[in-house]
């Protein structure tokens, strides 16, 4: 396997395990907490779920050949729920974003990498952007699985090492 084969590889499994952990908490929150804001000036599970969806849409879908910034993006507006907005369709938003990624990144080979891409008219190598789109992504996944533990009543189900286990060896429960 090439270094970029290794590359691409690994930045399919890090997008794949950012959406595996925010769902595994996702699960875990009611559709009451799914939509409190814990602060005023914080956003609710809802309306992060709705922005990652929509920027991962919005950047990869025609990732290679239009502005990672479509025309038909309201980014503003992912920040905002409306009596429309119900868990099942947010759910929808978030799916559509992720099939985006999966797409175009099962598209991409070495000869892509180093091609120039853009995001709101930036010039970006498709390494560059893949990146960017990992970190932002990455971010949001936190803030999520933060909030989904914060809101969970009950018992919560650890994604990652459970408290007292970070010395056991091998694969653990939380690791499947």
């Amino acid at each position: 396997m090439s270094t970029w084969e290794a590359y691409l590889t690994d930045v399919r499994f890090s997008f794949r395990k950012q959406k595996e952990s925010a769902e595994k908490a996702l699960v875990q929150v009611s559709d009451e907490n799914f939509f409190k804001k814990p602060g005023e000036f914080s956003n609710s599970i809802a309306a992060i779920v709705k922005h990652v969806g929509g920027n991962l849409a919005s950047r990869w879908t025609d990732f290679l050949t239009s502005d990672g910034e479509k025309p038909w993006r309201d980014r503003d507006g992912e920040f905002l729920i409306g009596p429309d907005d119900t868990r099942q369709k947010l759910q929808g938003v978030w799916e559509k974003g992720w099939s985006a990624v999966t797409g175009a990144l099962a598209g991409l080979g070495e000869a892509d990498l180093l091609k120039k891409v853009t995001i709101r008219g930036e010039p970006h190598t498709v390494f560059e952007a893949t990146h960017r789109s990992l970190t932002h992504t990455s971010y949001h996944v936190g803030q999520i699985v933060y909030l989904c533990r914060l809101l969970t009543t009950g018992e919560w189900k650890w994604i990652t090492i459970p408290p007292g286990q970070s010395k056991k060896t091998g694969k653990g429960s939380y690791l499947k």
